[in-house]
């Protein structure tokens, strides 16, 4: 019996501090990909793996950070938030120091202070996600 669920995905919110433990901003990327715009840093979840794994993985695939995870942020599973099948996404608040660079996937990224995210640019259900970051 072929059992169909959807995919399993993680999203990270990448706090980033400079060396004196100063906030920075969030870390987005611009994606190479379909859906083209910007994006929380994120991934698949490979069989096997854990979503705190896959996670801290994603993150230093696309942003060269290595990332300490602070807390679950909650679980997005909308069917229409991606475009291209049914995706449910773990996603956590992380926090990270150094410089982003972009990698994998990722065309480029950017450190954005709170009241400077571009929020029309951004894909999937990550408004929402960030909104619900913000307001927490």
């Amino acid at each position: 019996m072929a059992i169909k669920t959807p995919f399993v995905a993680v999203d990270g919110i990448i706090k980033l501090f400079d060396e004196k433990s100063n906030f920075k901003g969030i870390v987005l990327i611009e994606r190479k990909n379909e859906p083209r715009g910007l994006a929380l840093p994120g991934g698949f979840v490979d069989v096997g793996e854990s979503v705190e794994d896959a996670l801290k993985r994603e993150m230093k695939e696309e942003t060269d950070l290595d990332v300490e995870i602070i807390n679950l942020l909650g679980v997005y599973s909308d069917p229409k938030r991606d475009p291209r099948f049914h995706t449910v996404s773990v996603v956590f608040t992380c926090k990270a120091y150094g410089n982003p660079k972009a990698k994998s996937d990722a065309k480029a990224v950017k450190v954005y202070k709170l009241e400077e995210i571009p929020f029309d640019k951004l894909v999937f259900d990550h408004k929402k996600i960030i909104l619900d970051y913000i307001n927490r």
